[in-house]
């Protein structure tokens, strides 16, 4: 029993006004912050899943996490994309943690088996792989009112699965499940059909008559390794593209990459440049700014000089849509593959697929031994499994352009409204654009251990955003979106593959403004229930012990350290006072 203090009054003698509960309310037996468990599930074992993996755990005391991956391995899209010439189109260097970067990459643009291999380095150096089940596939997320838990469903090889979590995270990405394109007849066709998102290594392109269908990332990156060995190939697109230029110029840290390349300090004033590139470009996005109508002269200026004489092709892919309406992609040899001989860029309408090959709306028909689909992935920014919350509300129907919701409604691109103890990585409106995009998973990650926290150490049962603050939120984010050139009438993944649609991708802001905001939780958004079952907000104080005040009275002569905020900066008046007695672990035992 832990000691009880003396010199208290007795509570009868304070009037019953002023006791500020109810004489029925039992104190819980344990110290304020004895650590309380908290049992995670994250769905997705790609950079956003090895990131929380790394992160939460050291993060957030008494946590219990378990990573579910469908696929056997590590990576995500990186895993899963194969396709020739797959490949970061930014910067690796940027393109990695923040806190355990390589300087040994062989290329500024690296290989995607060169990007894997690092994300797998690093969830091995961290022991994230304990926490993974491979080979599970989440089919359904039901919330369970009794239990205040998430049950999930799934398949884990030809056995069925079944786990439960106080929190469910989903961390699937946008890029998860490719989409073939909806061709009258493609079934019928009796050559090769295949989507870069789940490329046959085997597949030899090699002197044969190839249909590339789609000129995103994808279709813009492996349309030059196809056109060198392809007898015939046809670029099939429907939307015209900016291609853009590299983004960090000749993207070289020194002639060799050996590591290491060059001392830590130059590293990270290298980085820092970098970084400061990514953030610094966000006027690009805005109307009428220097910046964004700039880059559509520059563009065009640099895509006249790639592909030469032919002025045809010029005139048939540069937009009327501003460059960053859509997705920018560099695309090295990309259009100086589309000038060779063996290319023909095609923008009639497909109608049809054949035994043959395909169908166009000038009533052409073309032959192929195989059609190359480069048509991306669902990019409905639903969730990529069932997740039924109170009264079977299902969230991925509701969110589905057919829904009862039609577009993904959320609380600052972190959580749904009326829907407990669910939060996203990357979810939608959840990312600052443009900027680094592995600093803004990290800082999510950041966010999301702020709540798991609290929930952990208040002992909290449910924490739900209002819908309240889901509709300001909605509502701040249609009124700024029509201030940028995404709002052109552009396909993109951006808005669903909707000329000037909604924009469901990005923060209604830069990246940087997305930090500020993320970097306090605003929690008077939200709606919570208790553990205790009196549903006393305060019943975490425990019995107004700390476990130091425990370790102390049994060991009175020599006491634990109180005093974690006195050191060398302290006494010397050189403390950094902007953050003078606020981290979060200031005083915790065990952490």
């Amino acid at each position: 029993m832990t000691p009880h203090a003396e010199g208290i009054p007795n509570s009868n003698s304070i009037p019953a006004v002023n006791r500020g509960c109810s004489s029925s309310f039992q104190l819980e037996e344990h110290p304020l912050d004895e650590i309380s468990s908290i049992k995670v599930i994250v769905v997705g074992g790609g950079i956003s899943g090895i990131l929380a993996g790394i992160l939460l755990p050291i993060k957030v005391p008494g946590l219990q996490l378990r990573i579910l991956e469908r696929n056997s391995d590590l990576g995500g899209v990186w895993h899963t994309n194969v396709y020739p010439g797959v490949k970061c189109d930014i910067p690796a260097d940027v393109y990695q943690s923040t806190f355990a970067p390589s300087t040994a990459w062989t290329s500024n643009y690296p290989s995607g088996d060169e990007i894997q291999e690092y994300w797998k380095s690093l969830a091995m150096q961290y022991d994230v792989e304990k926490l993974i089940n491979y080979n599970t596939s989440v089919e359904r997320a039901q919330w369970c009112e009794k239990t205040a838990t998430w049950k999930v469903y799934g398949s884990k090889g030809e056995e069925t699965f079944e786990d439960e979590a106080h929190i469910l995270i989903t961390a699937t990405g946008l890029f998860s499940t490719p989409v073939l394109p909806d061709i009258p007849g493609l079934k019928d066709f009796e050559g090769v059909v295949m989507h870069t998102g789940g490329w046959d290594p085997s597949f030899d392109a090699k002197g044969k008559r190839l249909a590339v269908i789609g000129n995103g990332s994808s279709g813009l990156q492996i349309l030059p390794q196809l056109q060198k060995v392809a007898h015939q190939l046809d670029h099939y697109v429907r939307s015209r593209t900016w291609v853009a230029p590299s983004f960090g110029g000749d993207g070289k840290l020194t002639e060799k990459r050996e590591a290491p390349p060059i001392s830590t300090a130059e590293y990270i004033q290298y980085r820092k440049r970098m970084e400061n590139m990514t953030f610094a470009r966000y006027s690009i996005l805005i109307k009428d700014q220097p910046m964004s109508q700039n880059a559509k002269f520059a563009f065009q200026k640099l895509m006249a000089e790639r592909l030469g004489s032919r002025t045809d092709l010029l005139h048939a892919i540069v937009p009327d849509f501003s460059p960053n309406c859509r997705r920018l992609t560099p695309a090295p040899g990309y259009l100086e593959a589309l000038a060779k001989d063996n290319v023909e860029y095609i923008t009639t309408s497909i109608t049809n697929a054949t035994k043959t090959g395909l169908a166009t709306q000038n009533g052409v028909h073309r032959d192929y031994d195989a059609i190359v689909c480069c048509t991306g992935s669902d990019t409905s920014f639903a969730p990529t499994f069932s997740i039924l919350a109170r009264e079977g509300f299902d969230l991925q129907q509701a969110w589905r352009s057919d829904g009862s919701i039609g577009f993904p409604d959320t609380y600052l691109g972190i959580a749904a409204p009326s829907v407990p103890n669910l939060f996203f990585i990357l979810g939608p409106n959840s990312t600052g654009h443009p900027g680094p995009l592995i600093h803004t998973i990290e800082t999510q990650i950041a966010h999301l251990a702020k709540v798991l926290r609290k929930v952990s150490m208040q002992r909290i049962r449910t924490i739900t955003p209002t819908a309240a603050a889901a509709a300001d939120f909605r509502a701040v984010c249609e009124a700024y979106f029509p201030r940028t050139v995404m709002s052109e009438s552009c396909r993109s993944w951006y808005n669903g593959g909707v000329p000037g649609g909604r924009n469901m991708a990005f923060w209604p802001g830069s990246a940087w403004h997305a930090n500020i905001v993320r970097r306090d939780p605003r929690w008077e958004d939200y709606e919570y229930t208790y553990q205790n079952p009196s549903g006393n907000r305060f019943a975490y104080f425990g019995n107004g012990w700390t476990l130091k005040d425990v370790e102390a009275a049994a060991n009175p002569q020599d006491p634990p350290d109180f005093t974690s905020y006195l050191d060398v900066n302290s006494v010397t008046g050189s403390a950094d006072l902007k953050m003078y007695h606020e981290s979060w672990c200031e005083g915790w035992t065990g952490v």
